[in-house]
């Protein structure tokens, strides 16, 4: 009996967060361990199909890194990394698409239609909604570095975003763009969703990884912040707290905020229903970052 009460006041505390989000988008960022572990991803997937049976039309955007070095590994092809980004030639490109598109993408999609879910996978082997121009970065002596087919993405067709969000279906997006000649560009999965977000002036932002949100100390899990502000974060980035692969999920929560989104979310997808605790109570379990 107490359990069954438990479970009916969760409900009723839901209840006034599906009211706020029905009807508004919601981007998700899917990395990390979830993308290798099918249990895992099924239970994620499980949450993002109940989101949308209240009313929220989530957006998902997806990477897959550790399944495109171990492709590259089985093909006898060694990752070579500038500035923690993959140097991508023409070989590594096929390699990373091949993976994202079909080993990630699809069955993705599959998964959300068992769960009664009408999905869409968007990527360069079909509609792209992702467009990018060459990245080039510098160097410490100030010369550009060639970090080979690697792209920032430019612009997203937000329109479409939309008009299939509103049709009742689920976006799913690769990290693979085109350019303006037609050509594709990897592309770093954490800005393109904070980018998607932008356009389409989501609600919310939820970037799922392997972390437990941000840590003041990043060795001490117990200095965990539940809340930061743009201020607050711009902080700990000049402080040199946040770093590394948390950069630019932080950098992709700000470009969305900058946009209009009113919060950005980090969370830990290894955590059961980390998703629904984040957007449908009070406490949340992740790190929230709203405007100053």
């Amino acid at each position: 009996m107490e359990e069954a009460i438990a479970k009916a006041g969760a409900l009723i505390e839901a209840m006034e967060y599906i009211r706020q989000f029905r009807g508004r988008i919601v981007v998700v960022k899917l990395g990390g361990s979830v993308l290798d572990d099918i249990a895992l991803q099924k239970k994620l997937l499980t949450d993002i199909a109940f989101m949308a049976t209240v009313g929220i039309r989530p957006i998902i955007v997806h990477g897959g890194g550790k399944a495109i070095t171990r492709a590259m590994n089985k093909a006898g092809i060694e990752a070579v990394w500038v500035q923690g980004r993959r140097y991508t030639d023409e070989r590594t490109l096929t390699i990373a698409e091949h993976t994202l598109v079909h080993d990630i993408n699809t069955p993705i999609c599959e998964m959300l239609t068992e769960s009664g879910c009408d999905p869409m996978g968007l990527h360069s082997l079909s509609s792209c909604v992702l467009f990018a121009e060459l990245l080039r970065l510098t160097g410490e002596d100030g010369r550009k570095l060639d970090v080979g087919q690697v792209g920032k993405v430019s612009e997203v067709n937000g329109r479409l975003l939309k008009k299939l969000c509103y049709d009742g279906t689920i976006p799913v997006i690769a990290s693979v763009a085109k350019d303006k000649t037609g050509g594709k560009l990897n592309v770093n999965a954490d800005s393109a969703a904070g980018r998607v977000a932008a356009e389409v002036r989501a609600e919310k932002l939820v970037v799922v990884s392997d972390t437990h949100g941000i840590r003041t100390n990043i060795d001490d899990p117990d200095s965990w912040v539940s809340s930061l502000d743009e201020e607050q974060i711009k902080e700990m980035i000049d402080e040199g707290i946040i770093t590394d692969a948390m950069f630019p999920k932080v950098e992709a929560c700000l470009t969305a905020l900058d946009a209009g989104v009113k919060k950005a979310h980090i969370i830990d997808g290894r955590i059961a229903h980390s998703l629904l605790l984040e957007i449908y109570t009070a406490k949340g379990i992740g790190t929230e970052i709203i405007k100053n």
